[in-house]
C-alpha cells in the first residue's frame, strides 16, 4: 500500500490534473438525479446533521435542472423519510436513537422537507428513498429505461454516502456517470475529497459543473 503525507484534497487535485485518465464521457441523453437536498442535510442553521461544501451548491443544481427541462430531459429529486416506527430503516436505523438519528427523519417532518432553495418544478420526478442509492427500491431504473437515458448526472449529498452509492450503482447498471464537483457536499473535506478521488478513478467522471453546462448547451444548440 502506498503511503503519503498529502491531504485528501491534495490527492484529489493531483488525480484531476492527470491527463492520462481516460473519461467515460457523455452519452446521448442524460437524467439529472439530485440526491437528498433536504433540510436534514442542507440547513446547517437548523440541524447538526447538515453540511455545506460549496455555498452555491443549490444554485448550480438549479441551473442544471433548468437546462435539463429546456431539453425535455428528466429531472429527479430524492429525499429520505421513514415510518414513525422506523421499521423501514431496517438494520441501518439501529446504531443510534437520538432526535438526529437517520431513522428519525419521519414522513411529514421538517427534516424530510426539501430545502426551500431547491427549485422543484411540477414536471420533475420526486422519489422517497430509504437507503443510500437513489436506485434502491425506487422506480428510477424504470424511468431511465422509458426516457432512453444513457448518462446519469448526480448531485446532492453526502459525497461519501448517497452520492457514492448512487454513482457506483449507476455504473453497475451500465450508465455513463457524471459528478459535477461543485454540486456535491459532505460533512468533512477528507471524506469529500477522498470519495471524489475514488469515484473519478473508478466509477464516474468528476468534473466542474461548467463542463456539464457546456455539454447541455451544445445539445440544445444541436436541436435548434
Amino acid at each position: 500500500m502506498i503511503t503519503t503525507d498529502k491531504t485528501a484534497k491534495e490527492l484529489f487535485h493531483e488525480v484531476m490534473a492527470n491527463p492520462q485518465r481516460v473519461p467515460f464521457g457523455f452519452g446521448r441523453k442524460a437524467v439529472l438525479v439530485n440526491v437528498d437536498p433536504q433540510k436534514a442535510y442542507t440547513r446547517t442553521d437548523l440541524y447538526k446533521t447538515a453540511y455545506e461544501t460549496d455555498p452555491n451548491q443549490l444554485d448550480h443544481v438549479n441551473r442544471l435542472a433548468r437546462s435539463f427541462r429546456q431539453l425535455g430531459w428528466p429531472v429527479v429529486w430524492t429525499h429520505v423519510a421513514f415510518l414513525d416506527s422506523a421499521e423501514d430503516a431496517g438494520v441501518w436505523g439501529t446504531r443510534t436513537d437520538t432526535p438526529d438519528s437517520l431513522q428519525n427523519i419521519k414522513y411529514g417532518s421538517e427534516r424530510a422537507e426539501f430545502d426551500e432553495r431547491a427549485e422543484i418544478d411540477p414536471s420533475d420526478v420526486v422519489y422517497t428513498k430509504r437507503m443510500p442509492s437513489a436506485f434502491f427500491e425506487t422506480p428510477l431504473q424504470s424511468l431511465l429505461v422509458w426516457h432512453q437515458v444513457d448518462t446519469v448526472i448526480v448531485t446532492g449529498g453526502s459525497t461519501s454516502g448517497c452520492i457514492r452509492a448512487t454513482a457506483v450503482e449507476s455504473l453497475s447498471r451500465g450508465y455513463r456517470t457524471i459528478v459535477p464537483m461543485e454540486c456535491v457536499a459532505d460533512k468533512h473535506e477528507s471524506y469529500h475529497y477522498a470519495n471524489l478521488t475514488d469515484l473519478h478513478l473508478k466509477y464516474a467522471d468528476v468534473m466542474p459543473v461548467a463542463d456539464v453546462l457546456s455539454w447541455l448547451e451544445s445539445r440544445s444548440a444541436e436541436r435548434a
